[in-house]
């Protein structure tokens, strides 16, 4: 299954070059599994989807040290039908999906729960899309439901949902979201906002 993400820094800081491009390091451990291409809009990922999410864990909390205000914007997709076969794109391993939606619920906070704290706390907004599936508002309600009992659920809003908390459970949260809701073999694609250290957090 070809899965990825489309994801772009900003950080608010004067050195902003020297944080994006420090902060890529933090992508170092997960390049024998992932293809890893920079450009001057984005850097994609593309590998296995259940380490998507802590990829970008690290990236975003790297950028945000020393209190700095980062904000990181992703698109990520699995089973895009456009995409290639390519031999590092690996259906998801230890899920369900054939599960009942309450029992994929309950799966997908057991393992949030095991999250890491990582001492940064980030603000996150998300929009579920799963595409070509017959009953894709289940999935949405579901995975909102999920959200709702997450432990780091903000609130709703128009068009998406927020959360908040350490990043260490919050983008376990994320990842969860996008490994447990959706068709197994359709596309599913998620737009992730995060935020971390906003000077007008409420």
């Amino acid at each position: 299954m070809f899965s990825g993400a489309q994801i772009s820094l900003y950080p608010m800081a004067d050195d902003f070059v020297r944080i994006i491009l420090g902060s890529l390091s933090a992508l170092d451990p997960y390049r024998s599994r992932f293809r890893i291409e920079t450009d001057d809009l984005s850097t994609l990922l593309v590998g296995p989807p259940e380490e998507l999410f802590p990829a970008m864990r690290d990236l975003h909390v790297a950028a945000s040290r020393n209190n700095i205000h980062c904000v990181l914007h992703a698109t990520v997709s699995r089973g895009c039908p456009g995409e290639p076969d390519d031999p590092i794109c690996t259906p998801i391993e230890g899920r369900e999906h054939g599960a009942p939606l309450a029992t994929r619920i309950d799966a997908a906070l057991a393992a949030a729960q095991g999250a890491p704290v990582l001492n940064q706390n980030v603000a996150a907004q998300l929009s579920l899309y799963p595409l070509g599936a017959g009953h894709h508002m289940d999935e949405i309600y579901g995975c909102i439901d999920f959200l709702k009992r997450s432990g780091v659920f903000g609130k709703s809003k128009n068009f998406c949902t927020t959360l908040r908390g350490d990043a260490g459970p919050v983008f376990a949260t994320l990842g969860e979201a996008f490994l447990r809701f959706g068709s197994p073999e359709g596309h599913l694609a998620l737009d992730l906002t995060v935020s971390a250290n906003s000077p007008t957090a409420i």
